[in-house]
């Protein structure tokens, strides 16, 4: 005997996904896949290879992964009055305040734009310091040992500023012509203007 002809069959419904859904999903993949690979990289033991590559206005930074902490979308601040105008404010970063530092408008350059692609880099646990950095861009893992070193103990300019910043290591050039700055975060930490927020 056979079965029934007139019997249904079932389909799923077709399921929809927005633009935007995508999108926040894919920056989800690729946030997770960026924290495997800083994790990994923090594992590893060679130092000037484990590095992140930012963009904070129009310079590029590496930042050592074992001093860099979480990092997330630029949503909203929470103005603190009467302090400098490179203390953006307070994020939350996972359930934490934390404060957000234009790092470009602290050396006195230019402010950082925020839009889209801005992140907060915050600083990792093991420094102690709940903070963080504005960047433009994050960039990826970068390797030094791949880049030709032109500054050891760099300043960015000749200014009087600019020679008291011990937080910038070295600098290096990259295979696209690309200068990069090596920024120690555990360094910037102990300068005293940086801890000065207040007016």
């Amino acid at each position: 005997m056979t079965e029934n002809s007139s019997e249904k069959i079932a389909v799923e419904p077709e399921v929809v996904v927005s633009p935007s859904v995508s999108r926040r999903a894919r920056l989800r993949d690729f946030q997770a896949q960026l924290m495997e690979r800083m994790q990994a990289a923090k594992a590893g033991t060679q130092v000037r290879a484990n590095q992140l590559g930012v963009q904070i206005g129009k310079a590029r930074y590496l930042v050592d992964l074992r001093e860099a902490g979480e990092i997330v979308s630029a949503g909203n601040l929470t103005k603190v009055p009467l302090t400098k105008s490179w203390y953006l404010g307070l994020s939350n970063v996972r359930g934490s305040l934390t404060s957000v530092i234009d790092y470009s408008l602290f050396a006195r350059g230019e402010p950082t734009f925020v839009d889209s692609s801005c992140r907060i880099l915050a600083f990792s646990n093991s420094l102690s310091f709940n903070s963080g950095l504005l960047v433009s861009k994050v960039l990826g893992l970068r390797n030094a040992d791949e880049m030709d070193l032109i500054d050891e103990q760099a300043s960015e300019s000749t200014d009087d500023h600019a020679q008291n910043k011990t937080w910038i290591l070295n600098r290096f050039l990259d295979a696209d012509g690309h200068i990069w700055s090596q920024l120690s975060l555990s360094l910037l930490v102990q300068d005293q203007e940086f801890l000065h927020i207040g007016l």
